[in-house]
């Protein structure tokens, strides 16, 4: 907090408080969680899991409790099954409860390709969906390129591709997260930025599309249970607004039930 205040002479009017009296969230508008729990040596993943939905007890109920009417935004890994447990712990309407999801692996993902093709990531639209993790699914089908699709521009630009190609930019994307954990310890700057876009399109009413971790129980074929993985979603005031039917051939189908089939087997062990 002090920290942050020291920049005030930088920054538009702005108050920054702390405190650990959950009191001072009380009306809050939107609320982002980004607390976890640390990885001990040898620990399985589902025991860091069941220790993190231990902490969401202690956080998520307090933040309901003073802003009956916020979005909540899910920053902590792994993100979607923690999306779910804060829609549970909450009680909130779906539509309030978003995990920051696919939103930075869909930024680097347009970052590669981007570089891959010499072109401008502004002008690539690209989206990787599903599971915030290793099932994520790349949609090379609705990928384009200043509005031409990616296959198309290839051709036309007289790129040569193989599908190899293609996986080792998707793979490239599911590794950035650990290579920049091996050589700084943590993530920080992207996902920053990528959590301030997201409040932003909320708070300004923005109804941006934005791939996030939503309720996805009947999108796309996926069955099984409630489970919260990325899809592209319209963002504004009221939190997420819709799904973009965004078109998925068999293939990316299968692969996001697949994603989706992965959360749920772990959901179906925690203790919430």
């Amino acid at each position: 907090m002090l920290d942050l205040q020291h920049a005030a002479a930088f920054l538009p009017r702005t108050k920054i408080h702390a405190s650990v009296d959950y009191a001072v969230t009380v009306g809050s508008d939107l609320c982002i969680v980004t607390a976890g729990a640390r990885q001990i040596p040898d620990e399985s993943r589902l025991n860091l899991l069941q220790r993190n939905v231990a902490l969401f007890k202690g956080i998520i109920p307090p933040l309901a409790r003073y802003s009956p009417d916020s979005i909540l935004m899910i920053v902590s890994n792994p993100v979607d099954v923690l999306t779910y447990v804060a829609w549970k712990l909450s009680g909130f309407p779906s539509n309030r409860v978003i995990g920051s999801g696919t939103n930075l692996d869909s930024s680097r993902f347009r970052f590669l390709i981007a570089d891959h093709l010499d072109a401008n990531a502004q002008d690539v639209q690209a989206y990787i969906v599903g599971e915030h993790g290793d099932s994520s699914v790349a949609l090379w089908s609705s990928i384009s390129v200043g509005g031409v699709p990616i296959l198309s521009f290839l051709e036309k630009q007289q790129i040569a591709y193989e599908k190899e190609t293609l996986e080792n930019i998707h793979k490239a994307v599911i590794d950035s997260a650990y290579e920049v954990i091996s050589l700084k310890g943590y993530t920080s700057w992207a996902i920053g930025y990528s959590v301030a876009s997201l409040a932003r399109d909320l708070l300004r009413d923005q109804r941006k599309i934005h791939p996030v971790s939503v309720l996805a129980r009947g999108f796309h074929g996926i069955d099984g249970g409630d489970v919260f993985l990325s899809l592209p979603a319209q963002l504004g005031r009221g939190g997420v607004l819709g799904v973009t039917n965004v078109h998925l051939t068999e293939e990316e189908a299968q692969r996001l039930r697949k994603s989706a089939q992965t959360i749920l087997e772990v959901q179906n062990q925690l203790e919430i």
